[in-house]
């Protein structure tokens, strides 16, 4: 008999306050989630954007939006490949393996001559998040730390995974059978990445709401995972 499928409930936290370097992103939102009514529980996947961990980290630097040049260079500095350059717009490959725009090096929601980039180790800040709210807060959640990426080929932004801890990134169902029982050849599901695109939905891009609660998947998918593993080896790679 089939199981009947799960349901999923998705828990913007609003209220957080601005995150300033060296904060501790775990209380804030612990905080802010109970005050709102809706504390973190275990089981829950929390998804917190790159923004506000890439503040407490101190991951800023000076930049003049003015200054094309300036941006320019420090993009490069922040990647390891160029891809393609278009404008201003550049499309390269970062320390971490991620392939997408102008490194990750961002403008919006930070003071106006300041620049965010990226955590240097978004896996690591998700283990920080996830052992802080169990050593102060007593609860066990995963933590997926999500970016906002386009999309070769099609139009438009999603949120996708750029930090994992405790839970699968990757869903592997290669061997399985399908609905008619042939088996599954080639079938991996981005769990992180779903994740983190369903909790987007309810934070928005201009909303001021940089977590999410995630309640409901399912048990099995909570392990060691790990955003390296969404990365494509370059031998796999077909566009090199």
């Amino acid at each position: 008999m089939t199981e009947p499928a799960r349901p999923l409930t998705l828990i913007p936290i609003a209220g957080i306050p601005e995150v300033v370097p060296g904060a501790e992103l775990a209380e804030l939102i612990a905080d802010a989630a109970m005050a709102q009514g809706t504390p973190l529980a275990g089981g829950d996947c929390l998804v917190v954007t790159q923004k506000v961990v890439s503040k407490a980290e101190n991951r800023l630097v000076a930049l003049d939006p003015d200054d094309r040049e300036a941006r320019t260079r420090l993009v490069e500095s922040e990647s390891v490949r160029v891809l393609r350059r278009r404008g201003d717009l550049i499309i390269s490959e970062t320390r971490h393996g991620f392939v997408c725009a102008n490194a990750g090096v961002d403008l919006s929601n930070v003071a106006r001559g300041t620049a965010a980039l990226l955590p240097v180790d978004s896996d690591r800040s998700a283990r920080h998040v996830r052992d802080a709210l169990r050593a102060r807060r007593g609860v066990d959640v995963a933590v997926v730390v999500s970016d906002t990426f386009g999309r070769p080929w099609r139009t438009g932004l999603t949120d996708v995974a750029i930090g994992v801890c405790g839970i699968a990134a990757v869903l592997d169902l290669r061997g399985e059978t399908d609905a008619l029982g042939r088996e599954l050849q080639v079938t991996e599901v981005a769990i992180a990445d779903e994740i983190a695109s369903a909790a987007e939905l309810v934070m928005g891009k201009a909303d001021g709401v940089p977590a999410a609660i995630v309640r409901g998947l399912d048990p099995d998918w909570f392990r060691d995972g790990s955003a390296r593993d969404l990365v494509r080896p370059a031998s796999e790679d077909l566009f090199r």
